[in-house]
């Protein structure tokens, strides 16, 4: 079929791989920051002029990289919320990341439609700090004149699509990224407009969700752009994950997520019910602690990095002498402890060494990622392989520990634009679909990730045995935190 495009805004750059159509092989690829914007008030995250991402898009396809290209694929940053008027320019900057002026919001958000079940049924989240329904709530309440103004709602990768088709009146987005926004429920493939409403204060127009194959239009110059998604479900369709996989991101926090072929509505909130980019469902379950967790060993045994507190750990054995750690150093989600603090437990004066301690930072990292990884299981979600991302996968400690604990195999793919290849093969699979070779309910087949993998084998025990360690002291200091 030739080549294509998958661009990827991300919340500091953007990528652009050029992709044979048939294999998916990296023929080409281009790199741009965002440009640096004004003082950022809120932490690391702030409001973002969205032309900014046009500027990046336009300095990482420079040198004729696009040459030849006969469709792109969009991915974007999650829950950047871009509010525009009834002429579609930008009301105000787009709300990008965990905005913590929201947190609020989101608690009065949840009271207003009568807790956090209520939200779960409808849209299969409940609000946070980060999604863009939440964001409506507090321009509502600190913006009134900007929320006044808006008359249409998209995201990162709604917008940049809308633009490279030059703005024309129809506006889309895809499944996966309407399913983050807290006002479409990924259950029943509809839009709550009545959120939006209670949000904002007023209706809005909202983008068209089209099918995974389609394709959002044609450029001015004649290029086919897919539907588009958010960067969670383009690194997912980039990795080749399927039913039976589960992909677990080590950041400072964590998430777990898998495919499934139907949404899953949790009374408690544990499960956010995403849909992916292939017309499949992707649950996810957060932690608050992962890397945060080792960062914070690492600094208290005096150690200058990771590779050193891994290295440490090395020299301790599985179960760290009975030592272990409870990793809720943030307060936790999974389970729901928001104010909550670590628990470090089984302290005997021959477990009173710095290696015993390391080790048990990752283990109950992964213990804690394994909590998680059962919330999904016991909702009958099937996890056979765990593909494990984050710069931390690469550590030794947590390579030799992580299939045992996990109770599967383990895959470690090489770092690569995942995002970026996930929005390739998307315009691949319109395109095949606009020229009558591909179905449109199957993707191209493309060659897998470039991965180490890593089976349980005779450890399963082993790591069994740490596990029921780690519950039991989790059951002791917070009985009945997992409730079904």
């Amino acid at each position: 079929m030739g080549i294509v495009a998958g661009l990827d805004s991300a919340p500091d750059f953007t990528r652009i791989v050029v992709c044979d159509a048939d294999t998916g092989a990296v023929v080409r690829q281009g790199y741009a920051p965002h440009p640096v914007q004004g003082p950022d008030s809120g932490g690391r995250h702030s409001d973002i002029d969205p032309q900014a991402w046009l500027l990046s898009l336009g300095e990482a396809a420079g040198g004729g990289l696009l040459e030849g290209v006969q469709a792109i694929g969009v991915s974007a940053q999650a829950n950047a919320l871009v509010p525009l008027d009834s002429q579609g320019n930008t009301v105000r900057p787009a709300m990008t990341g965990g905005d913590k002026r929201a947190q609020v919001a989101a608690a009065d958000l949840i009271d207003a439609l009568g807790g956090r079940e209520a939200w779960a049924q409808a849209v299969g989240s409940v609000p946070g700090a980060a999604q863009p329904v939440t964001k409506l709530r507090w321009m509502a309440r600190s913006e009134p004149e900007n929320a006044a103004r808006t008359a249409v709602l998209l995201q990162a990768h709604d917008w940049l699509v809308w633009q490279l088709l030059g703005r024309p009146i129809r506006r889309t987005t895809d499944r996966g990224g309407a399913s983050g926004t807290g006002y479409w429920a990924a259950a029943t493939g509809a839009y709550r407009s009545d959120l939006v409403e209670m949000a904002l204060g007023h209706q809005a127009m909202l983008p068209e969700v089209i099918g995974p194959s389609d394709a959002a239009g044609t450029t001015p110059e004649g290029l086919l752009i897919s539907a588009g998604t958010g960067e969670t479900m383009a690194a997912a369709f980039g990795l080749g994950i399927g039913l039976g996989d589960a992909v677990v991101s080590l950041g400072a926090s964590g998430s777990v997520m898998a495919v499934h072929p139907e949404a899953l509505v949790d009374q408690y909130g544990m499960i956010t019910s995403l849909a992916d980019a292939t017309g499949m469902h992707l649950p996810v379950v957060t932690t608050l602690n992962a890397v945060r967790a080792l960062r914070g060993t690492a600094e208290l045994l005096g150690l200058p990095d990771l590779e050193s507190l891994s290295e440490l750990a090395m020299k301790s054995t599985p179960g760290s002498h009975g030592l272990v750690l409870l990793p809720y150093l943030e307060g936790e989600r999974t389970p729901n402890l928001p104010h909550t603090a670590g628990t470090l437990a089984g302290l005997r004066r021959e477990s009173m060494k710095p290696e015993h301690l390391a080790r048990a930072a990752f283990e109950g990292m992964l213990c804690g990622l394994a909590d998680a990884l059962d919330v999904l299981r016991g909702r009958g979600v099937e996890v056979r392989r765990v593909f494990l991302l984050g710069q931390a996968a690469e550590l030794p400690a947590v390579q030799s520990a992580a299939p045992s604990l996990f109770g599967a195999q383990v895959v470690v793919p090489q770092p690569a634009d995942y995002a970026a290849i996930g929005s390739a093969r998307q315009a691949a699979w319109a395109l095949g679909v606009s020229q009558g070779t591909l179905d449109p309910r199957t993707p191209p087949v493309w060659q897998g990730a470039v991965a180490q993998v890593l089976d349980p084998g005779e450890e399963l025990a082993v790591g069994q045995a740490v596990r029921q360690q780690y519950v039991a002291v989790r059951e002791q200091t917070h009985p009945g935190a997992f409730r079904s």
